[in-house]
């Protein structure tokens, strides 16, 4: 049997289940639209005079860094001992005006000493050594020169027996035997003074060898003794150049090791100015570029000389030197405040620099209405920036009235009202 299904009238129908949809929808556009009208509409009221505006402008943007330098002298010699030893006297004292061979300080070195005895007392039994052997060397050259004298005597006269041996055998005075007697007693002779000629040719050969190799010997020895001599020199530590003792590290009976540095010596004739850059100018900054600074209300001017390629600390450092006259009374450590210039001048948009960019990053500001009875914020572009000023790329154009103090108290607002 058919049951009748009754339709439901008055507020009953909207209860039904293919309306839920609509109904869902319905409140997600109220969420929707209450959230934009309290939030991203919102805006802060605030007084004017709580903050700091600046016009836009097209004008002159010097690209140049301010930078703060120490004056530091431009040639510094380090002073290291070239032997070690105890500290006996300390002669100059720090910030002395010293000349070139002035002495600062006196070292001492038993072990120095002792070496330089045992190679005197060396070189003294060399050279009675080196006596020695050349007394002997001149006996020898007598006995076989009287060797020499005895066997020439002995050649005459056994020359003159076989002479006369022969004259009688050639008249038959004499026998054939005496005759080959004194014959063979004249050669022997002869051979015998061949031999002592022979003997004293290669004793004078190799007496002179002898005789040589001793003395380089004896002169390498001479020549060891006075550099060790030197050595004890070297226990006078004297000043290299003419110039300002700055450093002087050590104590009287201090131990000090060959090569370690105990001071070092400025040279006052000429000084450069060292600075610490940021990081992010370090593919900006190269040698050559211009660099200025004020004292006494004058100019002087200086030129970047060397940038050191390593980065401490987010900075780099690089040494710039004077272009023109010095100031004058220049001292080692002032401190002077350079702009360094990064490039030449050129025409853009500009902004003076506030504390709005700690806040925003450089990404947006508040811009001021033609009225200026509010303010909205407006996405922008900046370039390169100097110690005064922004360089606008985008978003702002020349004339417009912007907020540069800090944004701390505006929170996320899109629009600022004054009061």
């Amino acid at each position: 049997m058919d049951i009748v299904i009754e339709k439901k009238k008055g507020i009953k129908k909207y209860a039904d289940k293919k309306y839920i949809p609509y109904y869902i929808g319905a409140v997600l556009v109220a969420v929707i639209g209450y959230f934009l009208l309290t939030t991203d509409t919102k805006a802060v009221a605030v007084k004017k005079e709580n903050f700091n505006t600046a016009v836009v402008k097209q004008g002159e943007f010097n690209d140049y860094i301010r930078l703060s330098g120490q004056v530091m002298p431009m040639i510094t010699i380090q002073l290291s001992p070239l032997e070690g030893g105890i500290v006996e006297e300390i002669v100059s004292e720090e910030g002395s005006h010293l000349k070139a061979g002035d002495v600062i300080v006196k070292l001492s070195n038993e072990n120095l000493d002792l070496q330089i005895l045992n190679s005197e007392a060396e070189l003294a039994e060399k050279e009675n050594m080196l006596r020695n052997t050349m007394i002997q060397m001149e006996q020898q050259k007598l006995d076989l020169e009287q060797n020499r004298l005895k066997y020439t005597l002995d050649v005459r006269r056994t020359k003159r027996a076989f002479e006369q041996k022969k004259q009688l055998f050639e008249s038959n005075m004499c026998s054939k035997e005496d005759f080959l007697i004194a014959q063979e007693d004249y050669e022997l002779a002869c051979q015998q003074l061949e031999l002592v000629k022979n003997r004293a040719k290669q004793d004078s050969m190799y007496r002179s060898v002898e005789i040589k190799q001793m003395n380089e010997s004896l002169e390498n020895m001479r020549v060891n003794m006075q550099m060790i001599r030197r050595r004890k020199e070297n226990l006078t530590i004297k000043a290299p150049i003419d110039g300002e003792l700055g450093l002087l590290d050590v104590v009287r009976g201090q131990s000090v090791m060959a090569g370690t540095k105990i001071g070092q010596i400025n040279n006052l004739d000429n000084y450069k100015i060292e600075v610490q850059i940021d990081e992010h100018y370090i593919d900006r900054v190269t040698a050559g570029l211009s660099a200025s600074f004020e004292k006494n209300s004058e100019t002087f001017s200086a030129s970047l000389r060397k940038v050191y390629p390593e980065v401490r600390s987010g900075k780099f450092k690089a040494d710039l030197k004077f272009t023109g006259t010095q100031p004058d009374n220049i001292r080692t450590g002032q401190t002077y405040y350079l702009n360094l210039q990064l490039g030449s001048p050129t025409d853009a948009v500009i902004i003076p620099k506030g504390t709005f960019y700690q806040h925003t990053g450089g990404s947006w500001i508040y811009v001021l209405d033609s009225s200026e009875e509010f303010a909205v914020k407006r996405a922008i572009k900046i370039g390169r920036q100097n110690p005064k000023h922004y360089e606008i790329l985008e978003g702002l154009e020349n004339g417009e009235k912007v907020i540069i103090s800090g944004y701390e108290n505006f929170g996320d607002s899109e629009k600022v009202e004054f009061k």
